[in-house]
């Protein structure tokens, strides 16, 4: 069983940044991705950044060149800096981690952080 808590939402000005954090806690074996989606009322779920063990990484179309994901394997932490945002942005960013067990994998999901842009 594997726990994640985001931080580091908040509320900003369009072109400004945020840097998300989530770290993993609990029984873990071994995290093999971790990522962010996001979800804003209204609308479907979006794939945002995902980054394996090894380091590849990759991004939805949206933030490709704003946002730059990054993890820390010892800490099992993943962040994701977000520069020049726009108010499209706005969501709820839930971060995840797939992990292996017993030859395995199981999905987690964090309880989401709030990330609000407006003029």
């Amino acid at each position: 069983q594997v726990q994640l808590v985001e931080s580091g939402g908040g509320l900003v000005q369009p072109g400004g940044s945020l840097r998300l954090s989530c770290a993993a806690s609990g029984r873990i074996f071994s995290i093999l991705t971790m990522g962010w989606y996001r979800q804003a009322p209204g609308k479907q779920r979006e794939q945002v950044a995902g980054i394996t063990s090894g380091g590849a990484t990759n991004y939805a179309d949206s933030v490709k060149g704003r946002f730059t994901i990054s993890r820390d394997n010892a800490k099992n932490t993943v962040y994701l800096q977000m520069n020049s945002l726009k108010i499209e942005d706005t969501a709820v960013y839930y971060c995840y981690a797939n992990e292996l067990r017993g030859g395995i994998t199981y999905g987690n999901w964090g309880q989401g952080t709030q990330v609000t842009v407006f003029s």
